[in-house]
Parts: structure tokens; C-alpha cells; sequence
């Protein structure tokens, strides 16, 4: 079978939306399945429903990567976005076009390809995700460097380059997942002037002429089709062989931090794409880590312990999916500084997004360092509800129950690969944690509920704060953490509701 490219796809018979040709207005660092299955989509859709009509040249922020791949094939890739909509399955193909080339800066020529890129007139937006490691300063890192090893580095002399053209500043769009993220990355560039003694000029063009925003992305991309049979079948389907398939869920959401004026320059809008420019991104950030991280550790825990094993099945269970949302409805969305509109839109869209039926969503994976995530992502909305409304939130504590329970059932042994639990249905699980976490809980192996409970309340060092300060939090923690032990975690859920 043929490889992908564009006169494979003229033979194959695709009839959906393609540009072959458009301006390079955009220089992107990273070429990895997110950003394919994310900025690319976007930009995409773009072309199509707004006339943006322009591409994307991909940069391999280290230097093993997919540019060969990617230009073998043109820039071309197919993208499954699938999940449930609206309640409903969605399983949508569409081929991007929107990436024209990509270049591997550690070869001279594309080096040079990248520096001339540096200094067109159609450029307007420079997007990255270069992990969460990509923005970091490394004083290492010289302006002579063919390229600088850094991704700040590298971005540094793309815009010196310009600067030196007299072209006017970009819009840089930072997709890693670290806070601030694109006020870390300005503040690693202007490191990178004050260290290679650039004038000051240039120090005025990066931080006045360029606009930097942070921004928050949310869309889950597992990437290739891992079942060989499937993706035999996709290839069949199409017409053609791609090395570069991309999967992602259908929920996406892209928050930008920018001036109003930015939103109308981009083509988002226009195109009717979920991807709002806003005053701060905070409140934002806020909401996925307390809305959808929070349900996660907030239910798993004690969903494992009832006999679940994956995320989709516990949609499925009444009184696990119901526990959920009455967790997200009555006591994490009063907590949030958002329209309550808008919030229970994205509690919803969560559930959607739970109940994927192409993503087995194992809660294992999920329980992994279950103390700090329960800290920074459920903790929060519960002490502000306590302080809000003046009471316990019933769902929240039995989370804090059962992310006890979860760490202290049966206790079997602590060894190498972690704290060996065994769950009520009889199978071993392995809880994975700090060391320090595990150590404690084996220690106190045999202590009663409300002596595990208070043991853990007044662990200073997993919470930040004794937490049996909080008037009846110990009691209900213990007598609910003993009802889980005694009659089943599902039960404690169903109860609830």
C-alpha cells in the first residue's frame, strides 16, 4: 500500500477538506502527537471554516524526532478524534493539512531553514510543547550555537534573527504544562539577552514588540492505534499507508492568556473554535485541576475498592457515577470563581469525556501518588467549602475515607515495587507512592479506623496542616473510613446520593 501524501490521497478518493498550498505563518517546536492531534487540528479547521489559509513548519525540539516521517509524507496525517459528544459516540476522520514541513535544526540546513524562516513576512505565531522539562534556562547555551540546546535558547535566536531583519514581534503561544508557562518562557528569554549581552533594542522588541501568553490545553491524545488488527483495518479503510496516525478524544479546549485584540487576529473565533482568549488563564487552570483531575482522585480510590478497574465502567454504575456528580455539582463548583454555567458545562463534558468508549482508562494508573494529587486537587475545594458554606462536604470526605481505605486494606507487605494491598473482591494491588507515604501507612497496619484516621489527619507532611483541626472532620473521616471497611465502598457511595 501506498504511503500518505498528497497525490495518495487524490488516488485513495478522500473528499474532505485539504490545502495543499498556503503562506508559513507559524513556527512550531514540537511535532509530537499532541501537538499534531491539538494546535495543528485547530489551525486545520481554521483554514477551512475561516479562510485562515496558512501552514505550520514543525521544528524537532530535540534532535531525534519525526521530520523524516512527516516530510515523506508531506505534512500530511490522519486524525481520529473520538469519544462521546453530547452522550453520544463520535468516532471523526479528517486529514491535516495544515502542517507544511518540518525541520530537524540539529542538521545545518534545516538550521538555516529555520533562521530564514525566522525572517518572513507571512510569520505571525511561534507554538510550542516541549515538555514540561522544554522552558528552562541552560547557561550553557550560546548565541553562536548552531542551534542553542535549549528550547528558550533556540527561540532567542529565531527572534534576534528578526529583530536584526526589522521584521515586526510574533505571538508566541506556550502549550507546555507547567504554570505561567509563557511567562516563564519570556523570562528564560530575556536571561538568554542579559547573558549573550544583546542590545538593548532587541530586550524592548521580545518584551514589547512580541506577545507572550500562557495557556491552558486540555485534550487527552493516546496517539497510534495500538491494536495491530485496528490499524490494519483503518489503513484498509483509507486507501493508504500513514506512519503518522494520531488519536485523540473529541473533547478539546485551548484557554489563551492574552490582550483583547489578540482574539480577533486569530482565526479561532472566526472558525467557532473552542479556544478563548482570556484576561488570565488562572481561573481556568483552576477549574480542570478541581473539575476533571479532582474527579479523578475524588471517585477512583474508592471505585477500585467496590471491584472497578477502569474509568468507563464506573460511568456506567449509578451509584459510583452519581457520587461523582453530586462531588463536582454540589461541593466543587460552588467553590469556583467561574460562571456556574460555564462550570457545570465542563463537569458535564467531563462525564462525556469519562465514558469514552475507545479509551480504557485504567484507575490503577490514575491512583498513582494519590496523597499529593488528593493535597492539590481535591483538599482545596474541600477546605473552601467548609469555610463557605460552614459544614462538611459529605462526597469529599468520603473521598478522604477511602483514599485511606485504599492505602490501608489489608495490608500484605511493603517491598520494592511498593505497598501490596489486597481489595475486597481478593485480588493484590500495588499503591504507589513517595516512599515516606508508603512507609507510614505500613507502620500503621494495624491501627483502628479512628486511629489510622487521626494518625493521618495529623500528618503534617501530607497535608501542609493538621487537618483535625477541622471541626468533625476526624469523626466523620473515621466513622465513614470504618463503613467502607465494614459494608463496601459502593455502599458508602450509593448512601450518599
Amino acid at each position: 500500500m501506498k504511503r500518505l501524501n498528497y497525490q495518495v490521497l487524490k488516488e485513495s478518493g478522500y473528499d474532505g477538506y485539504i490545502l495543499e498550498n498556503a503562506p508559513e505563518k507559524v513556527l512550531q517546536f514540537g511535532e509530537g502527537n499532541f501537538l499534531r492531534a491539538f494546535v495543528n487540528y485547530w489551525f486545520d479547521v481554521s483554514n477551512e471554516k475561516a479562510g485562515w489559509n496558512g501552514k505550520c513548519v514543525l521544528v524537532q525540539p530535540i534532535a531525534p524526532g519525526l521530520a523524516k516521517l512527516i516530510n515523506e509524507q508531506e505534512g500530511l496525517y490522519t486524525l481520529y478524534l473520538r469519544g462521546r459528544e453530547n452522550g453520544e459516540k463520535v468516532d471523526r476522520k479528517r486529514v491535516i493539512s495544515s502542517v507544511s514541513r518540518c525541520l530537524n535544526p540539529y542538521e545545518k540546513a534545516d538550521f538555516d531553514a529555520m533562521m530564514a524562516l525566522a525572517v518572513s513576512d507571512d510569520l505571525e505565531y511561534v507554538v510550542s510543547n516541549t515538555t514540561e522539562a522544554g522552558i528552562v534556562y541552560d547557561p550553557a547555551c550560546q548565541l553562536s550555537d548552531t542551534p542553542a540546546a535549549s528550547f528558550p535558547g533556540k527561540l532567542t535566536q529565531v527572534l534576534y534573527k528578526r529583530w536584526q531583519a526589522g521584521k515586526g514581534g510574533l505571538v508566541i503561544l506556550s502549550c507546555e504544562l507547567i504554570d505561567n508557562n509563557g511567562k516563564e518562557l519570556l523570562k528564560c528569554v530575556n536571561q538568554y539577552v542579559e547573558q549573550w549581552k544583546l542590545e538593548d533594542g532587541f530586550k524592548k522588541y521580545v518584551n514589547e514588540d512580541c506577545t507572550f501568553c500562557s495557556t491552558l490545553v486540555d485534550r487527552i491524545v493516546p496517539g497510534r492505534v495500538k491494536d495491530p488488527a485496528e490499524a490494519a483495518k483503518m489503513e484498509e479503510a483509507n486507501g493508504y499507508h500513514d506512519e503518522l496516525i494520531d488519536v485523540g478524544e473529541i473533547f478539546g479546549v485551548w484557554n489563551i492568556e492574552g490582550p483583547e485584540w489578540l482574539e480577533e487576529k486569530l482565526p479561532f473565533k472566526k472558525a467557532g473554535l473552542n479556544c478563548p482568549v482570556v484576561p488570565d488563564v488562572t481561573p481556568y487552570k483552576k477549574r480542570k485541576v478541581r473539575i476533571l483531575n479532582g474527579a479523578h482522585t475524588g471517585f477512583v480510590l474508592g471505585a477500585y475498592l467496590a471491584g472497578f478497574d477502569i474509568v468507563r465502567d464506573c460511568m456506567q454504575d449509578d451509584a459510583v457515577r452519581g457520587f461523582m456528580n453530586k462531588m463536582l455539582y454540589e461541593e466543587v463548583i460552588p467553590t469556583l470563581p467561574l460562571d456556574k454555567k460555564d462550570l457545570e458545562d465542563f463537569a458535564s463534558a467531563v462525564q462525556d469525556r469519562f465514558n469514552n468508549p475507545f479509551v480504557d482508562h485504567e484507575l490503577m494508573s490514575i491512583s498513582l501518588n494519590s496523597t499529593s494529587k488528593w493535597r492539590a486537587r481535591n483538599m482545596p475545594s474541600f477546605l473552601e467549602y467548609v469555610e463557605k458554606i460552614g459544614k462538611l462536604p459529605p462526597c469529599l470526605t468520603a473521598s478522604f475515607a477511602a483514599y485511606i481505605a485504599f492505602f490501608s486494606n489489608d495490608i500484605q507487605e511493603l517491598n520494592d515495587k511498593g505497598l501490596v494491598c489486597r481489595r475486597p473482591k481478593g485480588n493484590t494491588y500495588v499503591c504507589s507512592d513517595d516512599r515516606w507515604v508508603l512507609e507510614f501507612y505500613y507502620e500503621h497496619k494495624d491501627d483502628s479506623a479512628a486511629g489510622l484516621t487521626h494518625a493521618v489527619m495529623t500528618n503534617e507532611r501530607m497535608w501542609g496542616q493538621d487537618l483535625t483541626q477541622i471541626p468533625g472532620f476526624e469523626a466523620a473521616a473515621a466513622a465513614c473510613l470504618d463503613k467502607i471497611r465494614t459494608q463496601g465502598a459502593h455502599a458508602v457511595m450509593k448512601e450518599l446520593l
